[in-house]
């Protein structure tokens, strides 16, 4: 895909400003439900954190993407990321750069992903966001992304490089037709930075626990509850952490203090080497589906 278009920015980088947020949706216009929401309240319930896993359109092929991402509902995912392939990630560690990148050499276009999409809401009752570096949606036009992703029963998307400073377009967009709209939080997010981005969320709010790009880690970073605690001292009602959770404990930590608990590479890996069915085997005790069998 060209990368003609600038990037807005990049969300770890959670630049500082004591501007108001004039982009903030009207807290007085009709909202429609949050399929997001719905589902992490429905974990909360259930008295877990929500789970939440990634994986790239169209890796390693569409089918074989949809039956991954399907497999991730059946073994315990509430919410599902599918991830634009992208040729300039800013975000993507070295596995989901790899995995993109030989989607994009087989010719992947951007329509593809309401494809996967529609499959995947159709086979499962999981709430179905993508994933996108913001240039995409601003190449197609944020009416037209929002329109489309709507029609195929997507719940919304997260931008990782849009700030709420330059998401007019897409806040009213995503207003428009009900979508919900994710925004990064960073441990370097200042105050008046993370109000901004609570106030623009639809759905949750994204809580990076390190900064840098995405991969499997050791361990969780201990910035990640402060991450937490700050967007909810800021009026989050929900935060979900990502970046480097790859291991059940690291599930059961971060679960007892955020609302969900976000995987991507390792899943990726999982698909990489095992396809759906090793997706399945890992979701399964990530979830901890595997020991109510």
């Amino acid at each position: 895909m060209s990368t003609e278009a600038t990037h807005t920015g990049s969300a770890t980088q959670a630049p500082n400003t004591d501007a108001p947020n004039t982009d903030a949706p009207n807290p007085q216009a009709p909202k429609t439900a949050s399929k997001t929401a719905d589902a992490i309240e429905a974990a909360r319930a259930q008295g877990r954190a929500a789970f939440i896993g990634y994986l790239p359109a169209g890796y390693p092929d569409k089918e074989t993407s949809i039956a991954a991402a399907i497999e991730l509902a059946r073994n315990g995912a509430d919410v599902i990321e599918i991830g634009v392939p992208y040729s300039d990630p800013v975000m993507d560690g070295p596995v989901i750069q790899q995995a993109t990148t030989e989607v994009l050499a087989r010719g992947f276009k951007l329509p593809e992903v309401f494809e996967i999409v529609e499959a995947v809401v159709k086979a499962t009752d999981a709430a179905v966001l993508v994933m996108t570096y913001y240039n995409l949606i601003d190449r197609m036009g944020a009416e037209e992304f929002a329109r489309r992703l709507a029609e195929v029963g997507g719940a919304g998307a997260i931008t990782p490089d849009l700030i709420p400073d330059e998401g007019r377009e897409w806040i009213a967009a995503t207003e428009k037709h009900g979508l919900d709209r994710v925004f990064l939080t960073a441990p370097t997010s200042s105050p008046e930075r993370v109000a901004q981005i609570v106030s623009a969320s639809r759905g949750f709010v994204y809580g990076v626990s390190v900064m840098g790009v995405t991969g499997a880690r050791d361990q969780v970073s201990d910035a990640a509850e402060r991450v937490v605690t700050a967007a909810r001292g800021a009026g989050a009602e929900r935060v979900c952490v990502g970046l480097g959770v790859s291991t059940r404990a690291h599930v059961e930590e971060i679960g007892r203090y955020a609302d969900g608990v976000i995987v991507g590479t390792a899943l990726v890996v999982a698909l990489r080497d095992g396809g759906p069915a090793a997706v399945a085997a890992l979701t399964a005790e990530l979830t901890g589906a595997e020991t109510a069998r």
